[in-house]
């Protein structure tokens, strides 16, 4: 699609789109994130320690990332919207059903049932916003879009904490799926006049795979990838046990701790409200410098100050310094391949999701039975601060990896070559 067929960012079309996408972005959110405070008292009910109960993170996750490399080029080829309205649909219903869960290892695999569909809907919808939006008021837009990614985070974590005191977490799920089912009538009946025009053969094959090889055989967007890939196993990683860390240390009652944990949501909002000041004040290489230097010197703050007054303020610094470098990052991943945006946005989440589970394993294995809090925390905060340096050296060396180009080339050689 080139620039001149991209229908304006004030057209209506790009209105609706956003305002959609973001009611899915919404729910998937708030149901990844809800677990975090919960994985005390799902321990708890099935008999195992945090470290094993965390191993549900990584369940979701992993089929989160791994699925983005088919629903990337499925997009691609049968258009973006038709995709995530399927998705939304298997989501609604799995993420009800682990309100029945009867053990810990059903649990796990209907958790890897809901990543697998949860993984059509953020990538292919960032893909749909890179499709939309001229790349100069793109970070605007995506901020626009992580309003209610940042809303979903407080919801998940305030919600999660209060329902460990006051509900239990099988209605938590299946409330979420009682509200997905509604979001997804709504994505359905709104989506059917739209298109987001698919390749005019619409045939997917092995060959729709190419473009991944194509990227990861360049230098410039395999930076991007290996920095998303880091980010998930320092940043989620250590992030996935900050609920169960609050409950360790201070025996904190659960709806304090939900309460706490949505100050990275109100991070993230504040971000998503003043990213046009932000990118103008920092540029996006500042944007990762500083974003990685935050990062850091919250998680050490956190490992190393023994006060949950100051957890408050330092989880919403954690938030802003979270998106101050993932939606960089993810600006740069939709303009990799502006041809095939669906697969390069799908490459991206997958490694940022593999990641994640990674992380939340290899780290779980140093928290084991609470014991290892602080040096999970000081390896994931130390981690941030060097990736926003490694990412802020490298990119100055591929100065051209978001020049927008010619959009209908497949794989663009300013974009990823040497």
């Amino acid at each position: 699609m080139s620039e001149s067929a991209m229908p304006s960012v004030s057209g209506q079309a790009a209105r609706v789109s956003v305002s959609l996408l973001g009611a899915a972005a919404f729910i998937v959110t708030a149901d990844v994130r809800v677990i975090n405070p919960l994985l005390p008292i799902i321990a708890r009910e099935f008999h195992t320690d945090i470290g094993s109960a965390g191993f549900i993170v990584t369940a979701y996750t992993i089929p989160y990332g791994l699925f983005q490399l088919i629903y990337g080029p499925l997009g691609d080829y049968m258009g973006k919207l038709r995709i995530m309205t399927l998705a939304m649909a298997f989501f609604a219903v799995g993420t009800a059903i682990c309100a029945a869960a009867p053990s810990l290892v059903i649990l796990d695999l209907l958790r890897f049932l809901t990543g697998v569909a949860a993984a059509a809907l953020i990538p292919l919808s960032l893909a749909y916003i890179g499709d939309n939006f001229p790349y100069e008021q793109r970070q605007a837009a995506i901020g626009q879009f992580l309003t209610a990614v940042a809303l979903g985070n407080i919801l998940s974590t305030s919600l999660g904490g209060i329902g460990g005191d006051v509900l239990s977490w099988r209605l938590i799920f299946l409330l979420y799926g009682l509200v997905s089912i509604g979001i997804f009538g709504a994505f359905w009946l709104a989506t059917r006049g739209l298109s987001d025009q698919p390749k005019p053969d619409g045939k997917f094959t092995l060959a729709s795979f190419k473009p991944f090889g194509q990227l990861l055989s360049k230098s410039a967007p395999r930076l991007v990838i290996i920095a998303v890939f880091i980010e998930g196993v320092f940043f989620f990683g250590g992030f996935a046990y900050l609920g169960s860390f609050l409950k360790h240390r201070y025996d904190l009652p659960y709806w304090a701790i939900g309460l706490m944990l949505a100050g990275f949501g109100i991070g993230g909002l504040f971000y998503s409200r003043t990213v046009k000041w932000l990118v103008r004040r920092f540029g996006e290489n500042g944007l990762m410098l500083y974003g990685g230097f935050l990062s850091c010197l919250c998680y050490l703050i956190i490992a190393l100050v023994g006060s949950w007054e100051l957890f408050i303020g330092v989880d919403i610094l954690l938030g802003l310094g979270y998106y101050m470098i993932h939606s960089t990052l993810q600006t740069k991943a939709t303009e990799l391949s502006p041809g095939a945006r669906g697969t390069a946005v799908s490459l991206f989440a997958f490694s940022l999701f593999l990641g994640q589970g990674i992380g939340a394993a290899v780290l779980g294995a140093v928290v084991g039975d609470d014991v290892g809090y602080t040096p999970t925390f000081i390896i994931s905060g130390v981690a941030m601060g060097l990736l926003g340096i490694w990412i802020v050296n490298r990119t100055r060396r591929y100065a051209n990896i978001v020049k927008p180009t010619d959009a209908t080339s497949e794989i663009t050689p300013a974009l990823i070559g040497e």
